[in-house]
């Protein structure tokens, strides 16, 4: 069994979690939502002495993705993205960043992935949970043996992602947490897009939206 650690910065005006997954004996690491600051994302990983190997996106909102395309060009490493969130991925009001970043932003996912799909990345496991509700495309990725799940903007401590942006339903964003997230192990950590590290005990008891 590979030893995980994990690891977060907050980046970008609207402080999202950058989370770190590495394989601490091959010094890779996997970074889900790259949001911007590409290049102190890349300076902290070689500080740590790790090398990023992968790229993933919870969904498509340009807090989360944009620094994802200048991530890549530093460190070769390849993105990986539900399927269904490639539309928002290449739609600039879609994904809001014409309204956040006041420019553009777009990226192409070199591996867009399915729902209930296992992939295996620098030697760490991962299930990918599709949880419409915040955006169409939304996900979440579960790895056992870490025993924890990036919740992007599905899940947060105490409360959930908003409904009110385009593709969004607050009705399918609950049925994503009951169906998917909440059949996961009780001891199992959320680390989510913005805010507190939770567990998915600790939602089950106190979540008001639950």
């Amino acid at each position: 069994m590979a030893h995980l650690s994990i690891a977060s910065l907050t980046v970008g005006e609207l402080a999202v979690n950058c989370w770190f997954l590495v394989n601490e004996d091959t010094k890779e690491a996997l970074v889900f939502d790259p949001g911007d600051e590409a290049e102190r994302i890349q300076a902290y990983a070689e500080q740590k002495g790790w090398k990023i190997s992968f790229i993933l996106l919870t969904h498509g909102h340009s807090d989360h993705m944009g620094g994802a395309e200048e991530l890549r060009r530093l460190t070769k490493a390849p993105v990986y993205a539900l399927a269904e969130e490639e539309p928002m991925l290449k739609n600039g009001k879609m994904n809001l960043s014409v309204f956040i970043q006041h420019r553009v932003i777009t990226v192409e996912a070199d591996e867009y992935v399915r729902d209930g799909q296992e992939i295996t990345l620098s030697g760490i496991r991962l299930k990918v949970f599709h949880t419409p509700g915040h955006t169409p495309g939304g996900c979440c990725f579960y790895c056992e043996e870490a025993e924890c799940v990036f919740a992007g903007d599905t899940l947060f401590q105490g409360s959930v992602g908003r409904s009110d942006f385009p593709g969004g339903s607050m009705s399918e964003l609950v049925r994503s947490v009951k169906e998917k997230l909440f059949l996961l192990p009780e001891d199992t950590k959320v680390y989510p897009g913005h805010g507190e590290e939770t567990s998915i005990a600790y939602e089950k008891k106190y979540n008001p939206f639950l």
